[in-house]
């Protein structure tokens, strides 16, 4: 696992993964088929991966954070970067920490809740995490305007920040005011857009973002790596043209629940067998299980 410090290069370098997390039929995580989930996105060039909403880390049991988090030390390849998460709830976060303090992970993500808090409490106690962690932090940004990006601006220069996954869902990703007013005020290089390939392109080349988070990159991680390459190359024809392949499965994960379809859609594309999702999440109907897998196996063909 890559243990090194989070620069703008090592963010734009590769796709973010953001993968499902498998678990066996007794609901443990399951280190063979997380393994092997990881071993499909390595194959496909890419390097980094975010143990997030996907994972649906944010309602993991505390007696087994360490081990989960010892589990994906293991599986990640020597040069593979891994990100876990941490909270949501700031007692929750600040108790991981001291579990997180002795891994080696660069840095860790947090998602604020939206629910009882203030734009001046997350802030507090993103310092408050980060100074515990002993190491700067990914900031998750969800919700629209949760943190005035003045006080967003303020965790960068004290060092609190390694990154940002900026979230927030537009129906036109064109129009975003919060995104222009967080660019203005953030240095650019430490935020990536974390909605998936769709608004990739957009978010990269409007408004200068580093790079995106994915969770179809798991199912397809050869063929996001060359969207991030194009955007990258100022290719944005053939950018455009790569992301409408990922519209299929993109608009189910829209549509139904995207944490539920890309679980079995991993599943169902013969990656890993994910098994079931941890409560308060449950299955997919079995009526949606035949148009998954037909988008998922259409996707892994490129």
């Amino acid at each position: 696992m890559f243990t090194g410090s989070v620069t703008p290069g090592l963010l734009g370098g590769s796709v973010i993964a953001v993968p499902p997390m498998a678990r066996d039929s007794q609901g443990a995580v399951c280190r063979t088929a997380n393994k092997q989930i990881v071993r499909h996105i390595e194959a496909g060039g890419v390097s980094t991966l975010l143990y997030g909403g996907n994972a649906n880390f944010y309602h993991i049991r505390p007696s087994e954070y360490e081990s989960t988090l010892a589990t994906l030390v293991e599986i990640a390849a020597e040069l593979t970067w891994v990100i876990p998460s941490a909270g949501p709830s700031f007692g929750l976060m600040m108790d991981q920490a001291d579990v997180l303090r002795d891994f080696d992970f660069p840095t860790t993500m947090i998602l604020p809740q939206q629910e009882i808090t203030t734009p001046q409490g997350i802030a507090t106690g993103t310092r408050l995490f980060a100074e515990r962690l002993g190491r700067p932090i990914v900031l998750y940004l969800k919700h629209n305007n949760i943190l005035p990006p003045s006080l967003v601006a303020s965790l960068q220069r004290d060092g609190v920040l390694a990154a940002i996954k900026y979230a927030v869902v537009r129906s036109n990703p064109a129009d975003d005011p919060y995104l222009k007013s967080l660019v203005a005020e953030v240095d650019p290089s430490i935020i990536v857009s974390g909605i998936g390939e769709q608004p990739a392109l957009i978010h990269l080349r409007d408004f200068g973002l580093n790079g995106f988070t994915a969770g179809c990159v798991c199912v397809a991680p050869k063929l996001s790596m060359q969207l991030l390459q194009a955007i990258k190359a100022s290719d944005f024809e053939r950018a455009e043209t790569i992301r409408e392949i990922f519209v299929e499965l993109e608009n189910l994960r829209n549509s139904i629940n995207p944490i539920r379809v890309l679980h079995e859609a991993v599943r169902l594309a013969g990656i890993a067998d994910t098994g079931s999702l941890t409560p308060l999440l449950s299955g997919i109907e079995d009526s949606d299980m035949e148009k998954i897998e037909t988008a998922a196996k259409h996707l892994m063909s490129y």
